[in-house]
């Protein structure tokens, strides 16, 4: 997924992603210049925001 994708999935910004990815944990990874996610590791990831 693309940081725009990720913003679409979140519903927010993709300002806010980009702003606040590193602080909130966002699992990306540098693909060449750009951040990409695997939607698998988005969903694990709001799972375990739920948990806290």
């Amino acid at each position: 997924m693309t940081v725009g994708d990720v913003a679409d999935y979140l519903n927010k910004p993709v300002s806010w992603v980009y702003s606040n990815h590193k602080r909130e944990g966002i699992p990306f990874k540098k693909v060449g210049q750009s951040l990409r996610c695997r939607p698998a590791d988005l969903d694990r990831w709001l799972d375990e925001q739920g948990a806290e």
